[in-house]
């Protein structure tokens, strides 16, 4: 079977599906591998290097035209659809419910869909799971982004001239990439707190030296798989007051918090950001989502009552060599789950919980 696998064409996007390491375990496996002419170029991986490993480096529509695999980041475009052949097997990340129109029509041209952020948060799935590696490093590069933007130290300093006071960080939602980011603000030496609707995250925040912050309530607010719920007005309006005096207390906010399917909760208004101090730095990581925080902008870093706004998009490819390198680990964990050594085919069992969770097989009304 040939995988092959080309550049993403959006300027905010540098990470790739498959690396040197992955195209060996891939070749060993069996496969032919094709990649795009200068698909290693923000890698600083030259197509010498790819053709020494035994892949082949081609034109964008020879891959598409030829390649039994096609692995991409994002959804096809309307051009590609056309270039991309019958019954190939289409692997990425593609949010089928919010790009119907080319999901069908790759449908309708009998190709098998799976789309790994759809992945169910099993355990054998762990190894699998995109939106986790890459959530991740999101929950990192946020911080680091925000410190950059902070015109003060982060650290407690003992000093001849007198004691520098930490920074202090409020981390909203804490799930993958909130963790990441109390785990990351308290090795800076911040003083760190953080807001969950999941009364469950309070163990791990605490766990990592944070201080959980959080509104009383009798209802369960996290789904089968482990992600938060939509809240209640009543549940809201706690929240909001709860967040007015949290917030006017703190240096740095990371926005984590994102419900699957849906459009980010606006969490900070307009009120709590003009109780905030000036200088503040607020990271919105729902951005591209929304934004947790009123004003944010996607793409864009603004400054509203003195307090600094980042709407950094696609902040995994910010750090897009480490980002590549996990995903493309991801995919071949995938791949080389359901492949048979032995038929060299892959074996699409419709049943399996992760294959039912994330093959997009019926067109999308």
């Amino acid at each position: 079977m040939i995988i092959g696998s080309i550049s993403e064409k959006d300027s905010f996007e540098k990470r790739v599906l498959l690396t040197p390491d992955t195209i060996k375990k891939f070749i060993q496996l069996g496969f032919n591998v094709n990649v795009e002419n200068n698909f290693g170029s923000f890698l600083n991986i030259k197509d010498e290097d790819f053709k020494s490993i035994g892949a082949y480096c081609l034109q964008r529509n020879e891959i598409l035209g030829s390649s039994d695999i096609i692995l991409k980041i994002n959804c096809p475009t309307f051009d590609e659809i056309t270039l991309i052949k019958e019954n190939s097997i289409l692997i990425g990340s593609f949010f089928p419910h919010l790009n119907k129109e080319i999901i069908n029509k790759l449908i309708n041209k009998k190709v098998k869909i799976f789309s790994l952020e759809l992945l169910p948060r099993i355990t054998r799935a762990q190894s699998m799971d995109i939106l986790s590696s890459q959530a991740n490093l999101a929950g990192y590069k946020a911080v680091i982004d925000s410190v950059y933007e902070f015109n003060k130290a982060v650290p407690m300093m003992m000093t001849a001239a007198g004691t520098v006071t930490p920074a202090k960080f409020f981390i909203i939602g804490a799930g993958v990439a909130g963790l990441q980011a109390i785990a990351t603000a308290k090795r800076l030496g911040a003083v760190v707190s953080a807001t969950d609707v999941r009364l469950a995250s309070k163990e791990q925040v605490e766990s990592l030296g944070g201080k959980f912050v959080f509104v009383d309530n009798e209802k369960n607010l996290e789904t089968s798989g482990g992600y938060a719920k939509e809240v209640g007005e009543d549940y809201k309006k706690k929240q909001e007051e709860l967040l007015k005096k949290t917030l006017a207390q703190q240096d740095i906010v990371i926005c984590t918090a994102l419900i699957p399917g849906k459009k980010a909760p606006r969490i900070i208004n307009e009120k709590m950001l003009s109780l905030m101090k000036k200088g503040s730095v607020i990271c919105d990581l729902a951005v591209e989502q929304g934004g947790n925080c009123i004003y944010s902008e996607s793409g864009k870093v603004i400054e509203k009552f003195g307090i600094k706004i980042l709407g950094y998009k696609n902040v995994p490819s910010r750090i897009f060599e480490t980002a590549s390198s996990l995903l493309s680990r991801n995919i071949y964990n995938f791949l080389s789950s359901i492949y048979d050594k032995q038929t060299g085919s892959l074996r699409i069992d419709e049943n399996d919980e992760i294959i039912k969770s994330i093959y997009v097989k019926d067109v999308l009304n």
